[in-house]
């Protein structure tokens, strides 16, 4: 056969390029039930469709060389439900996935091929940070940096997922991606516990320093915690089957599952018919979307509001929704970052934004204003005011103060209705009541109770459609028709569905 000798030395390097850090350390990772790098791969593409950039590359430094194949990141092309992806997968059993610039010139080529090209990329993120001693000196520094290699301006969505131990280059994905789920008992964090540790001078859990729970309920980084590979891996294709593969183009419209206009008629069952009792939102949004299309983002952070992709009548939305459940809907400091993650996300990806509303106003205090409220409280109107993609609003129950503006009232959204339980007022009547008139209940109450209808009266729904406020009075459970309508009349159709992205270049972590 010819060239026989070259074929067998091919095999013989595909073979040691495709062994990763040995049968031992993959091993390890098997026993501890955790999928290696190509794994990992394969369980997200779709079979045969992966194209691997760089295969054969490896440390720069004689005496790493046969120690590092593919240098520890393995990068190519694929496809996920048929469509086309760029993938950079960490391989922590070579030289724990560490950053050098030459893997980092594969990450480069990867997202500069996907962005001009207009596919997403997903990052499946777990590494120990930079390779020492490759990187140290001046001359290392130099070298290991590539222009621009943080730039995130939103032409594609990028989807993040951390496997494991996630420092340096996989800490700075995670941070700059538009989705990123956590693996339970992984850690994200500038650099490890154990050189925290060495830093402070005093013991630090990876928990503590950069965990799930730290992450989704404090700083609010990770939209989700899975307790497996095979879920996070199934919860970056569910993300990414709402997203358009780049920002000139629509997101896709799927098939409208059978029977999804049915949930909504049962909608009054659900809303308490006392002003004052709570409820959770959760329930009423997945009545009104298109049947198994809720899809909820940043769960345990900013609880008192829920944010969410979902579809309703076959199109991708984003959902801002109120939740008395928690702090009976008020609006906090972490609300205000995660809404405006949901904003950057939809306008920058065409995505259409409904908001429902029954919230009492922002939280005040001391603390509040430690937390910076007033300019979060802006970075939100401002967010509302550069987002160029439609904004729909329904007011289920109460609609006070800043918040009013913030969720869509006073011509912040294109449209606003109302159902027939809608109040809108600056403050809470009950409220106003002893701070109007400085009526007090216990001393005047039947003076105070006729105030307080006077006060309630005014607030009505339909108070505020008689001034054109709300465009629609509506019934409860004709929610989803009249969003379907709305969606239709706002489908940007003189631009082909694409907003104008004044948002793109907004701060990825706020």
């Amino acid at each position: 056969m010819a060239f026989e000798k070259e074929i067998l030395e091919h095999s013989q390097k595909i073979e040691k390029a495709m062994s990763m850090g040995g049968a031992e350390k993959l091993a390890r990772r098997k026993a501890a039930g955790v999928m290696n790098a190509r794994e990992r791969i394969e369980y997200l593409v779709d079979a045969g469709s992966f194209k691997e950039s760089g295969l054969f590359s490896r440390s720069v430094l004689p005496e790493a060389q046969d120690k590092t194949p593919a240098d520890g990141k393995i990068a190519g092309f694929a496809k996920v439900e048929n469509r086309r992806i760029g993938l950079v997968s960490n391989d922590m059993t070579v030289a724990g996935a560490s950053s050098t610039a030459l893997n980092g010139k594969k990450m480069g080529h990867i997202r500069n091929v996907a962005t001009s090209q207009g596919f997403p990329i997903v990052w499946l993120g777990e590494s120990s940070g930079a390779r020492m001693p490759d990187i140290m000196g001046a001359r290392g520094m130099f070298f290991s940096l590539e222009n621009n290699m943080y730039l995130r301006t939103r032409e594609t969505p990028w989807a993040n997922y951390i496997g494991g131990s996630a420092f340096g280059s996989s800490a700075w994905y995670s941070c700059l991606s538009d989705f990123n789920v956590m693996l339970k008992g992984s850690c994200m964090a500038v650099s490890s516990a154990r050189l925290v540790s060495l830093a402070i001078k005093d013991t630090v859990t990876p928990e503590d320093l950069g965990g799930w729970k730290l992450h989704t309920g404090v700083t609010g980084i990770a939209d989700l915690a899975v307790d497996t590979d095979e879920e996070g891996l199934d919860a970056i294709k569910k993300f990414l089957s709402y997203m358009p593969s780049n920002n000139k183009q629509a997101p896709p419209r799927v098939s409208v599952p059978e029977g999804s206009d049915e949930p909504v008629k049962d909608i009054l069952d659900l809303i308490p018919q006392t002003r004052t009792k709570v409820y959770d939102v959760r329930k009423i949004v997945q009545k009104i979307v298109d049947i198994d299309s809720y899809f909820e983002l940043k769960s345990r952070f900013g609880k008192s509001t829920v944010t969410a992709l979902s579809r309703i009548d076959g199109k991708s939305v984003g959902i801002i929704a109120n939740n008395p459940m928690f702090k009976g809907g008020a609006l906090d400091a972490n609300v205000c970052d995660k809404v405006c993650s949901l904003i950057v996300l939809c306008d920058s990806f065409n995505i259409p934004l409904i908001f429902f509303i029954d919230q009492p106003g922002f939280l005040i205090g001391i603390e509040a204003e430690r937390q910076k409220m007033p300019g979060k409280v802006m970075n939100w109107m401002n967010a509302m005011a550069l987002c160029s993609v439609p904004k729909i609003a329904v007011q289920f129950r109460k609609n006070y103060g800043q918040g009013y503006l913030n969720m869509g009232g006073g011509k912040n959204a294109d449209e606003l209705a109302s159902w027939w339980l809608g109040e809108t007022s600056f403050m809470d009547p009950y409220s106003a009541v002893d701070i109007v008139f400085g009526v007090d209940k216990e001393k005047e109450p039947e003076k105070h109770e006729t105030l307080l209808e006077q006060m309630v009266q005014e607030t009505s729904a339909y108070e505020s459609a008689s001034v054109y406020g709300v465009k629609q009075v509506i019934d409860p459970r004709d929610t989803r028709d009249y969003l379907k309508d709305m969606l239709d009349i706002y489908s940007l159709r003189s631009t082909g569905g694409v907003g104008r992205h004044l948002m793109q270049a907004w701060p990825t972590t706020f």
